[in-house]
């Protein structure tokens, strides 16, 4: 069964007793460019925290730094925290840059990522365009969202609750960090610095979550069927890749000789785009696979659909 039934079960039997229902074909080399295909690989994107973002191998200069961008499902916004520490969106070239939510000056805002899903008429669900981001006050962090189509909004606290049913342990509300969105349902994941572990957040009929693994810097699938995170392995961090379906953990980077981190997928979820020291690799989602060198700059990597 896919991961959102598998993860909204409770959900859907208490609704039904309520409503009555049942990329990158060349390979890298050492200069700063980067070769990225259209098609259903998507287009590589490469953000390291100047104004400059490298999309299909040619810098494309948004105006202002780029941190931690993120693109929309449909590919038309890229969402960001800019020099200042604010939430933008932009388009695909920089233009009509939009500041979502503005710091208050005291925060690190970091990793947002587009909740985006249609609305359910049947179950009276409305549609959710979202971005979701982690937000730090006074070394404490906690996931916020604010709507992608606010102009200085008002970022609120993302609610986390756990399955239910008795004995179900209590989520971990702050340390959360690194959230990423994917699919049609609002599914997420995240991670948590003081456990260890890696989250899934289930937002289609009614909220909940749970631990999933051991990791860090999760990727959910684009059929929230996988999540990708990383963990550290015989002294390296490797790319590991949980099955929500079978409940398998495999290990994409076995033979790993460096870092392996912030793995981004593809749109055909056949690949994955990962950083190491000396720049991006893609890894096959289904591997294990031999790397393959696409850039050698280094920042963090995401696909444009």
């Amino acid at each position: 069964m896919s991961a959102r039934t598998r993860n909204t079960a409770a959900a859907i039997a208490l609704a039904a007793a309520v409503t009555g229902t049942a990329l990158l074909g060349a390979s890298g080399s050492a200069s700063a460019t980067a070769t990225a295909k259209s098609g259903s690989h998507g287009v590589l994107t490469i953000s390291n925290g100047t104004k400059y973002v490298l999309i299909n191998g040619r810098w494309v200069n948004f105006g202002v730094p780029v941190r931690d961008l993120a693109w929309s499902p449909d590919g038309a916004r890229a969402a960001f925290v800019d020099g200042a520490g604010n939430l933008d969106v932009a388009n695909a070239d920089g233009s009509k840059r939009v500041v979502v939510a503005k710091n208050p000056g005291d925060q690190n805002w970091s990793h947002p990522t587009w909740q985006v899903a249609a609305a359910d008429k049947r179950d009276g669900i409305p549609a959710k365009n979202n971005i979701i981001f982690a937000a730090r006050t006074k070394g404490v962090s906690r996931l916020k969202y604010v709507p992608a189509t606010a102009v200085h909004g008002t970022p609120r606290t993302l609610p986390l609750s756990g399955e239910p049913g008795p004995g179900t342990p209590n989520l971990p509300q702050t340390g959360n960090v690194w959230p990423n969105a994917a699919g049609h349902y609002g599914t997420s994941v995240y991670a948590n610095v003081n456990t260890g572990d890696v989250y899934i957040r289930d937002d289609y009929l009614r909220q909940q979550g749970g631990k999933v693994a051991k990791g860090s810097q999760p990727a959910l699938s684009p059929n929230d069927e996988e999540i990708v995170f990383v963990r550290s392995v015989a002294g390296h961090d490797h790319i590991l890749m949980d099955d929500l379906t079978t409940d398998t953990v495999k290990d994409l980077t076995p033979h790993a000789t460096t870092d392996h981190t912030e793995p981004a997928w593809s749109p055909d979820g056949t690949t994955l785009a990962v950083r190491t020291p000396g720049g991006t690799v893609t890894v096959p989602a289904k591997g294990p696979g031999h790397p393959t060198k696409v850039t050698s700059v280094v920042g963090l990597a995401a696909y444009r659909p």
